[in-house]
């Protein structure tokens, strides 16, 4: 049942997925706002699809530390689920994203349009440079910037190392960073055709405040992040 479920799922995602963004095709030449609201319909279908085929609900914890002016989040990285689901506690957010995914025919052009910070992965210090300076025009428009440190999707009980960029910014840009725990890899895992029912969390963690030395907020972003997750994962609750 659960194999036919995700079958169902699937089909519905990349169905949705290539109706839409056929349709979207035309908002290229318009203002970001109509290429985001694409996006937004997408996503707002995919989690009724989760709940309908696979029986995956969610919640998001914690809205109470969201800050009111821009700033950076900083989440935990598990699941295609992740980048869908953070429209709903910062609809305007800027995502900080691998270049190649720019590459991709109308997902990729509509990406672009929306005002994502790619980086080149290969390019080393000079992609920093590149990501900081989108970064921060990004704040400067009122946008609050997206980021997984670890830089890809890890599957729950490990952990990877804190990429630099997370680091770069949050010294360049001034602004508080705000760390976000989840554990919806034990639903959607990377990579997996199936999805198993159960409830997502999704939890808000306090802020870091700008003006920490980088090594003491590199500490304290990972202890946040990687202790709610370790909780989150061991105890999920619907």
């Amino acid at each position: 049942m659960t194999f036919l479920r995700s079958l169902a799922f699937n089909l519905f995602f990349f169905s949705s997925g290539a109706v839409i963004l056929t349709a979207a095709l035309p908002v290229l030449v318009l203002p970001r706002r109509f290429s985001a609201e694409a996006g937004y319909v997408w996503f707002g279908l995919t989690l009724w699809a989760l709940r309908t085929f696979c029986g995956i609900t969610y919640e998001i914890r914690g809205r109470e530390n969201l800050p009111r002016e821009p700033c950076i989040f900083a989440s935990k990285h598990q699941s295609s689920w992740d980048t869908i689901a953070f429209f709903k506690i910062c609809r305007e957010a800027s995502y900080v994203v691998k270049r190649e995914l720019a590459w991709i025919p109308v997902y990729g052009w509509l990406m672009s349009r929306t005002g994502m910070v790619p980086v080149d992965r290969e390019a080393g210090a000079k992609a920093l440079r590149s990501m900081v300076r989108l970064a921060r025009t990004r704040i400067a428009e009122g946008r609050s910037i997206v980021i997984f440190p670890e830089g890809t999707r890890v599957a729950p009980g490990e952990e990877r190392p804190y990429q630099p960029g997370v680091a770069a910014i949050y010294k360049s840009l001034g602004v508080s960073v705000v760390p976000v725990a989840l554990n919806s890899g034990l639903f959607w895992r990377r990579r997996a055709f199936v999805k198993r029912p159960g409830h997502i969390i999704m939890e808000v963690l306090p802020a870091i405040p700008p003006g920490l030395p980088r090594d003491r907020f590199v500490h304290e972003l990972r202890e946040r992040i990687e202790g709610a997750t370790v909780r989150l994962c061991a105890a999920p609750a619907k």
